[in-house]
Order: C-alpha cells, then sequence, then structure tokens
C-alpha cells in the first residue's frame, strides 16, 4: 500500500513538473521584439500614439504570444544613430529620419528631392507603399543596411510659419527661411529668400530673435515644438506632406519571424498609415481651432505664384540629381515623377 501511495505521489509530482516545464516552455517561446526611437513616450503626438498603437495591435494579433517594448526618448540610440543601431540588431523596430540619410537612402527619400509637390500625408504613404511593392531597389538600398520597411511615417502637409504676414511671392524677397536637405534650398532661392541652415530644436530661439523670418512646417509641429508661441503667422503655401519617417526593422530580425507573424507585422504596416494619418489629423484640427485664441493669422498664399516658379533650373537640377540616382538604380523614374508633379 505503502508503495502505491509513493509511486501516486511520484507520478502527481511528474504530472506537476509537467505542467510546469510546459509552461515555461510555452513562456520561453514568446518573443519580446525592442523597439528604438526618439520620441518621448508623453509626447502624445500623433507619431507617439500611433506608435503605442502599433505595439498593442502587435500583441493582440499575435494572441499575446509576443509582444514589443518601446525604448522611448532616444535612451537606447538618438535619431541619427537608430540606422546602424538597428542593422546592428541593437533594436529590432525603430524609425528612421529618412530625410537626414538622403546620401544613404536616396530612392527611399524621393519626396525630399520633389518639394513642393501636391500629395497629402496618406497619399505620400500610398505612393511609397506602391513604388515598394513595383521597384524591388527600394527594398534593396534598405537591405544593403540590413533594414526592412514596414511601415511608412509622412509628415503632415507644410506650409510656412513667418514672424510677419507673407501674402505673396513679393512678400517673400529677401526673408531669411529655414532650410535643410536638397529641395528647400533650391525652393527659397527660387522664391527670392535666403535660405538659412538651423537646427530644429534652435529654431525656436533664432524666429524669436529674427535669426529666422519663416520655417517651412505644418501645424501639428508647430505647436509641438512651440513655435507658434514667437511666430504667428501660418503661410497657407502648398508646399505638400514631407516623407517623413521609415518604420523599418532590422532584416534579420523580420527573416527570422515565422511566415504567421511576418503576416502580421506587414498587414500591421498598411494599417498603420490610416491610423496615423487619423491622428495627425485629430492633432491638426485642434492646433487649428486654438490659433485664434493664440492670435496666429493664417493666410492663404496664391498657388500659381509657387507653382510658377518649380521650372527654376536650381528646382529643376535638384529633381534631376534624384532621377539620376534612381536610373542609375536601375528604377524607371517618369512615373515616379509624374505622381510628384503638381
Amino acid at each position: 500500500m505503502t508503495g502505491l501511495l509513493n509511486r501516486g505521489k511520484l507520478g502527481s509530482a511528474a504530472i506537476a513538473l509537467g505542467m510546469i516545464t510546459a509552461a515555461f516552455t510555452t513562456e520561453a517561446a514568446a518573443d519580446t521584439y525592442k523597439w528604438i526611437t526618439f520620441k518621448p513616450q508623453g509626447a502624445g503626438d500623433a507619431q507617439a500614439i500611433s506608435t503605442q498603437w502599433f505595439i498593442d495591435e502587435f500583441k493582440k494579433r499575435t494572441g499575446d504570444e509576443h509582444e514589443i517594448e518601446v525604448y522611448w526618448g532616444g535612451s537606447v540610440a538618438k535619431t541619427r544613430e537608430i540606422p546602424d543601431s538597428l542593422a546592428a540588431g541593437v533594436g529590432d523596430f525603430g524609425d528612421i529620419v529618412t530625410p537626414y540619410f538622403p546620401d544613404k537612402f536616396p530612392l527611399n527619400n524621393a519626396v525630399g528631392f520633389f518639394i513642393p509637390q501636391p500629395k497629402s500625408t496618406i497619399e505620400i504613404s500610398g505612393l511609397m507603399e506602391k513604388w515598394h511593392e513595383t521597384y524591388p531597389q527600394f527594398a534593396e538600398e534598405l537591405a544593403r543596411s540590413n533594414l526592412k520597411a514596414v511601415g511608412f511615417r509622412p509628415l503632415e502637409s507644410y506650409g510656412l510659419l513667418c514672424t510677419t504676414p507673407i501674402r505673396s511671392a513679393g512678400d517673400l524677397k529677401g526673408k531669411r527661411i529655414r532650410t535643410y536637405g536638397f529641395a528647400y534650398p533650391a525652393l527659397v532661392e527660387a522664391l527670392g529668400a535666403t535660405p538659412v541652415s538651423v537646427a530644429t530644436s534652435e529654431a525656436y530661439e533664432a524666429l524669436e530673435r529674427s535669426i529666422l523670418d519663416c520655417t517651412p512646417i505644418g501645424p501639428a509641429l508647430a505647436h509641438g515644438w512651440k513655435y507658434d508661441e514667437v511666430a504667428k503667422y501660418y503661410i497657407e503655401i502648398p508646399l505638400g506632406a514631407s516623407f517623413g519617417h521609415l518604420i523599418a526593422m532590422n532584416l534579420d530580425t523580420y527573416n527570422g519571424m515565422d511566415e504567421k507573424t511576418r503576416a502580421i507585422v506587414d498587414q500591421l504596416g498598411k494599417d498603420y498609415a490610416k491610423n496615423y494619418a487619423g491622428e495627425l489629423d485629430k492633432t491638426i484640427s485642434a492646433v487649428r481651432a486654438g490659433w485664434p485664441e493664440k492670435g496666429v493669422e493664417v493666410i492663404q498664399f496664391p498657388a500659381d505664384e509657387l507653382i510658377a516658379v518649380i521650372d527654376d533650373e536650381r528646382i529643376q537640377n535638384v529633381r534631376k540629381e534624384w532621377i539620376g540616382r534612381a536610373e542609375a538604380a536601375g528604377v524607371p523614374s517618369d512615373e515616379i515623377v509624374e505622381e510628384l508633379r503638381f
């Protein structure tokens, strides 16, 4: 009888141990991926909100089998460090500010060479998705840095925020306007203004101290950076939505996912654009609604006066530079150029 009891106890212990082992095995099979970003967690803007949405959706759609932990506020890698950090596997997901790397990712920064252009945030996102599906060279450019684009986050449509009213091209003559990249300096010069290179973090003081007269920006970012405290004229000049950020992955991490999880990430990337654009629209509407109380005046700029300078040789040379890079990579540029034409 004692032997039977002992065998029963041993059997129960074995079952319990098996259950514990199974639980640990299941837990071990779950993956926690790292997302590295320069955005502060409490930013409360469309970028931060939509990032959290992606993370929550990933966990939900994988049935809580996998999750993403975010390292906010540049705690792991600063803005310009993220591509190399992702490539090295320091993170699995991350935000790449594409215009900061026009030489490293020229194809994926196509829109940065075509300012002004007429497309909105959601339209640019759709074009980037289409180009990646149509031209393998876009993905190959990133793959050379061990990266994979899984989503697109264009910036909002830009105008000019100025310290004095600008009602026509004539009012821009001699104005000092913040520029960066290739297209903006050429456009500012074509409009008769002076391009000035000033970091985003320094533009508030530059506007306040009249080092700058204007900066290209959208309402959400103007409010987020508090520029609208020191510059009270928002000029509705149709510069178009800039292509801002890639939601990128370490390519090895992406390829190492099982087929089901990869499919979830791919669909999330497509769904992300709509969520982000919706959050951005809500922010822009709220900012615009609050501008009268802050004393910000919105001024319509004659669109035809902007469009008239697009044929300027300086602007066209910037566009030709991208066309040359695209054709050297084997990408037929005609359709892309046409899609970005006014």
